[in-house]
């Protein structure tokens, strides 16, 4: 198990935001939580450098944890919906990362999913939605991570992803109260889908979501994307 008082440098990487911050072993955050614009049409070189720019402020750190907006697999990037795929994929970011920040250990997780760690109960079957840029899910059950499935990308109504139904665009184009309605319509979806017991709603614009929602749903903290890369490093040594 990671030691009491390890320091992890904790990153959530999104497609309109970077945000980092230096959390303990129980995810609690020892620094303030700094933030840079992610940069647009970004490369894998661009994004590695913007990462450490931004950790640059901060003390040292035995662990990274990086929740990375995509399908993510053994430290490596299957896919970048937000950058394009093709440059991207195979992209050995936990490697990159750790070797440009003193070579602590790095680690790599979907975004949603780390998310997710931070705020499950580890009772029958969780569903973390994350509202943002895009759409993010993560799924759990019994606290176990399930294999990873890219709802966003999926059809929702018409000829509309999860992406285009609730992402940040549709909420500029549709306005406050129609994209209340959209998210509602989401998660009479999703409850359909996949029947889970308790859905966490967190990301950006979570903030923005006014509908009276079900007893089994649950608004998180933004910040709960970079408190979840603490679970990272519980079975470390």
């Amino acid at each position: 198990m990671v030691r009491a008082l390890s320091r992890i440098l904790a990153f959530d990487i999104g497609g309109t935001n970077l945000k980092a911050a230096i959390i303990d072993a129980k995810g609690r955050m020892l620094t303030e939580r700094l933030k840079t614009a992610t940069p647009d049409g970004c490369t894998p070189k661009q994004m590695v450098n913007s990462l450490v720019r931004l950790a640059k402020p901060f003390p040292r750190h035995d662990h990274i944890s990086i929740g990375f907006p995509g399908v993510v697999r053994g430290g490596r990037v299957l896919t970048a919906p937000h950058w394009g795929t093709e440059e991207w994929a195979n992209f050995e970011l936990a490697n990159e990362l750790s070797k440009r920040l003193g070579r602590a250990p790095a680690r790599l997780i979907n975004d949603a999913e780390m998310q997710g760690l931070a705020v499950i109960k580890h009772q029958g079957l969780e569903l973390v939605l994350t509202l943002g840029t895009g759409a993010g899910t993560g799924l759990f059950r019994e606290g176990e991570i399930m294999p990873h499935l890219e709802l966003a990308h999926h059809p929702i109504h018409e000829d509309m992803t999860y992406n285009d139904y609730v992402g940040n665009a549709a909420l500029k184009k549709q306005g406050k109260r129609r994209w209340n309605k959209r998210v509602a319509h989401t998660i009479g979806i999703l409850d359909s889908l996949l029947h889970y017991d308790h859905l966490y709603i967190g990301g950006g614009n979570a903030t923005r979501v006014s509908i009276k929602l079900p007893g089994n749903v649950t608004l998180v903290s933004n910040d709960a994307g970079l408190e979840g890369g603490a679970a990272l490093w519980r079975d470390a040594a």
